[in-house]
């Protein structure tokens, strides 16, 4: 007799069989923390562009209004011609905008294109925008 005692109905059992899998393997938690980073990171971003473009579009529709101003300030002047390269600030929206005319003569002699580039910089290096309107020679009253 041996000194091992083994069953006879055991003799013929397949060996067995793994547990069937209950979770995600390291593989697929790893590829799926990257692909919500990659989301993450693209929502991000768009964030931040349409963040970026609401203040510019800001700054230029305060510029296009200080413009604006100057433009009725200069419908209501009688001086003929309007005078050429004139600078002036404007307090708008908390902050101080600065404002250059520029007088174009056209083929018009009672006709006459002004030109108003506002922008934020002191010293005129850059504007945020730039209006144009014709301004016509006042009719003499009589």
């Amino acid at each position: 007799m041996s000194a091992f005692n083994v069953d006879a109905s055991t003799k013929n059992v397949a060996p067995a069989t793994p547990r069937q899998q209950s979770g995600l393997t390291l593989l697929e938690v790893m590829v799926a923390l990257l692909i919500f980073a990659l989301t993450g990171t693209a929502v991000l971003k768009a964030a931040g562009e349409h963040l970026s473009s609401v203040g510019q579009i800001e700054s230029v529709t305060f510029a296009n209004w200080v413009a604006s101003n100057r433009l009725n300030q200069l419908q209501l002047d009688t001086t003929w011609p309007p005078k050429n390269n004139l600078k002036g600030t404007m307090e708008m929206a908390d902050r101080t905008w600065y404002w250059q005319q520029t007088v174009t003569k056209t083929n018009d002699n009672d006709l006459r294109s002004v030109t108003i580039s506002v922008g934020e910089d002191e010293s005129y290096g850059s504007s945020v925008t730039s209006v144009t309107t014709f301004v016509a020679k006042p009719t003499a009253e009589n």
